[in-house]
C-alpha cells in the first residue's frame, strides 16, 4: 500500500510540474504574439533563473522572431563585464535590487537587435539569504522602447525550484502587462 501511496504521489507532481510547465510556455507564447503584433523583440538578463526563461522561450518554435538573447549574469562580476552594472549599485545596493534588476535590463536592451528587455535577479536559495534580504527575495526591471521602464521586489516561498518557477512567471507576466 506505501508503494502505491510514493507512486501516486510521484504521478501527481509530475503532472503538477506538466500543467506548471504548460501554463508558462502558454504565457510565453502569448508574449511572443504580443511582440509580433507590436513589431517588438525581446531580451532577458537572468541571474538567479539562470536560464530557464529563455530556456522556455525558445522552446516554441519560430521565437526567433521575436527573441533575441537571453544573458545569464550569475556572478556580480558578469553582471559588470557584459551588461554594464556599476561597480557602486552592487556595493550600494547589493546584486538584489531593483537598482541593479534596471541596470540589467538596459545593459541587455544595449546588447542586440532587442527594443524590449526584461530582468530578474534574486536569491533562490536554500542558501545566501539575509534578514534584510530572505530567500524567496527577487527583483525584476522592464524596460524598453515605448513603455514605461518599471521594476519591483517580490518574497517568494518554497524550495529553489518553487521560486525560480514563480520569478519566471512573474518575469512573464510583466513582459506582457508591459506590452498590453
Amino acid at each position: 500500500c506505501r508503494d502505491l501511496y510514493n507512486s501516486f504521489d510521484s504521478i501527481q507532481h509530475m503532472a503538477n510540474d506538466h500543467l506548471s510547465r504548460l501554463a508558462l510556455t502558454d504565457l510565453a507564447t502569448e508574449i511572443g504574439e504580443l511582440l509580433l503584433a507590436k513589431n517588438r523583440v525581446l531580451c532577458l538578463a537572468e541571474s538567479c533563473t539562470g536560464g530557464l526563461a529563455s530556456g522556455l522561450i525558445t522552446e516554441i518554435p519560430g521565437s526567433s522572431a521575436w527573441f533575441d538573447s537571453g544573458l545569464v549574469v550569475y556572478s556580480n562580476q558578469a553582471k559588470q563585464d557584459l551588461l554594464n552594472v556599476s561597480a557602486e549599485s552592487l556595493s550600494q545596493h547589493g546584486a538584489v535590487s531593483e537598482q541593479v534588476a534596471i541596470e540589467m535590463a538596459i545593459g541587455a536592451l544595449n546588447q542586440g537587435r532587442a527594443n524590449v528587455a526584461a530582468s530578474v535577479t534574486g536569491i533562490a536559495g536554500p542558501d545566501g539569504g539575509t534578514e534584510e534580504k530572505p530567500v524567496g527575495t527577487v527583483c525584476f526591471a522592464w524596460v524598453g522602447n515605448g513603455i514605461a521602464s518599471t521594476a519591483t521586489t517580490k518574497h517568494f516561498s518554497g524550495n529553489r525550484k518553487n521560486i525560480r518557477e514563480q520569478s519566471i512567471l512573474t518575469l512573464l507576466d510583466g513582459i506582457k502587462q508591459a506590452l498590453s
